[in-house]
């Protein structure tokens, strides 16, 4: 089994409105966030998947979040805790990278970082 990671950041504010304690109140995160794809099969040119497709969807998507305050964004339901941003980017990449539609090729993880030593991960089924 072969895995790949790449990595993109964005800086963005957020409370989450279902807290009680100092999260609350508006606050950013200069988030770190990694895509880890996995398969068995390396493509005609020897690799599981393009690294600078991914790191590109990944980016993108990124870069709609950076500069933002995630609240303003209904699609995380007024709480964007760092699980509901994992998902999101998620979602997201299956959306954008058509190889990871295929059988061979599974995005096995998203990890959402808010600083270094806070980590959330969504595994896609």
């Amino acid at each position: 089994m072969y895995e790949i990671r790449v990595t993109a950041d964005f800086a963005a504010a957020h409370f989450l409105k279902d807290y009680n304690g100092k999260c609350e109140n508006l606050h950013g995160h200069n988030y770190k966030v990694y895509a880890h794809v996995s398969g068995s099969e390396l493509n005609e040119g020897g690799m599981l998947l393009d690294f600078t497709r991914l790191k590109g969807a990944l980016r993108e998507i990124c870069k709609e979040l950076d500069h933002t305050n995630l609240n303003d964004k209904a699609l995380f339901l007024q709480n964007p805790s760092a699980e509901r941003i994992a998902k999101y980017i998620a979602d997201e990449l299956l959306k954008r990278v058509d190889e990871l539609k295929s059988t061979k090729i599974k995005l096995c993880a998203v990890d959402v970082f808010e600083t270094e030593t806070s980590r959330a991960r969504y595994i896609p089924d």
